[in-house]
């Protein structure tokens, strides 16, 4: 079976990790969840990050011991079952495909507006063009991918510095008041929904292949992306809440309107820059789940192929661009990062489930911390619009249906041409 050469280290996994986390979640969807819970957006940040931590935590110490391409749909096999280990694969592939496009989208809409543009099918064509790039990109091979990617982090992350700095002194406590304004239902469907925000860390399990000494640096790379994560998300959310005024869901930071022009342009620029650092980490993280899938059969065997170097898996990297920019299409970003919500929470509930069942001397971290971010998973799901798990539930019913199907043919295996054996 050809493997893909480790050729990552703790910094750049950090950077992979947070080049996902340090994007649409900041500068989008925080508006969508501040839109529904109103100041207590600041508690769902919270809650957020220590679910996500306790999820981290579990995903690390799966990945330690089972440190290959494909996270938690190879932890579903090895130590749950084949359905939910597909079922694993089967959601990943579609949250994080609706949530490229939203990247996609997400950038050509802070593009537009920078220029003053308007049109739907022009911000599709733009965000098209840009799925086109990065998956050309990611075809070049990791290791070019990663510098960039930690280009892109470092410039949004500096945007970020100056939305803070320059809102700060600006910040008023009466925009705080009623904390509580969504009630409790708006808190906890805030907090499904930042906590898709934190999942970034995950790329870091899905490429546990390519990181060096994957036992020893993949958990620390992941609890440091979330402690810094989650540090830039609280500062975030207490200037954009504080600032006071209406928060447009679609352009949270558009509170920086009242800033000087210099920083208007700087916040609007580390948008669109973030917007592609999530797209590129999505389509390499895709890329490896389409390769996992087709090195066990639950989808074509051409995905599983890599490139002569062992850097690239290129029909997985070619197949991730074309869905993603079918979605650009038809997509629509509160919707999709709803869905986004459902899916992820129920894919680290099958994660943490994994964790549960490792054996002893694999472990690393507490039994109950698998106990509880499985239930906080599970819990959190279902606050999110009903449509939107509705939706999601029929999706998984079908995704179950084709890996019966699949499993099926798999064993009956090719028809015999001819008896000429028998004549």
């Amino acid at each position: 079976m050809a493997e893909l050469k480790r050729s990552v280290g703790v910094f750049g996994a950090v950077l992979l990790g947070m080049g996902s986390i340090i994007g649409t979640g900041i500068f989008v969807s925080i508006g969508v969840a501040a839109d529904i819970a109103g100041p207590s957006v600041l508690l769902a940040v919270c809650i957020a990050a220590a679910v996500a931590t306790a999820n981290g935590l579990n995903s690390a110490q799966l990945a330690a011991s089972h440190p290959v391409s494909g996270g938690s749909y190879e932890y579903g096999y090895k130590y749950l079952t084949p359905s939910l280990g597909f079922t694993a694969g089967w959601l990943f592939l579609l949250a994080k495909s609706a949530s490229a496009a939203t990247a996609a989208l997400g950038f050509a809409a802070y593009f537009m507006r920078a220029l003053d543009l308007h049109g739907r099918w022009l911000q599709s064509a733009i965000a098209g063009g840009a799925v086109v790039l990065f998956t050309l990109l990611v075809l070049s091979g990791v290791r070019r991918s990663n510098w960039l990617n930690g280009i892109l982090v470092l410039l949004a992350c500096g945007a970020l510095a100056v939305f803070v700095g320059a809102g700060s002194s600006r910040v008023s406590g009466a925009a705080f008041s009623p904390f509580f304004s969504g009630g409790v239902p708006g808190l906890l469907e805030a907090s499904a929904l930042a906590f898709v925000a934190y999942t970034g860390y995950g790329r870091i399990a899905t490429m546990g292949e390519e990181i060096n000494d994957p036992r020893r640096n993949i958990p620390r790379a992941m609890i440091v992306t979330l402690a810094l994560s989650a540090l830039v998300y609280a500062a975030v959310a207490i200037v954009l809440v504080g600032l006071g005024g209406t928060i447009a869901p679609a352009a949270p930071l558009s509170a920086a309107s009242s800033y000087s022009r210099p920083v208007i342009w700087i916040v609007a620029q580390g948008a669109m820059i973030a917007m592609l650092g999530v797209l590129l980490n999505l389509v390499l993280g895709l890329s490896r789940m389409w390769l996992a899938l087709g090195r066990r059969g639950d989808m074509p065997s051409v995905l599983a192929r890599v490139n002569a170097s062992g850097t690239t898996p290129v029909p997985a990297v070619i197949l991730t661009g074309i869905v993603i920019a079918a979605l650009v299409l038809i997509g629509d970003v509160k919707t999709t990062w709803s869905f986004s919500a459902f899916t992820v929470l129920v894919y680290y509930a099958i994660t943490n489930a994994a964790a549960l069942r490792l054996p002893p001397g694999q472990r690393l971290y507490p039994r109950w911390i698998a106990l509880v971010g499985l239930a906080a998973c599970l819990f959190l799901a279902f606050w999110v619009d009903w449509r939107v798990w509705a939706a999601g539930l029929g999706l998984i019913v079908a995704g179950l249906v084709w890996h019966t199907v699949a499993r099926r043919l798999k064993r009956r295996g090719p028809m015999p041409a001819a008896n000429h054996n028998d004549q």
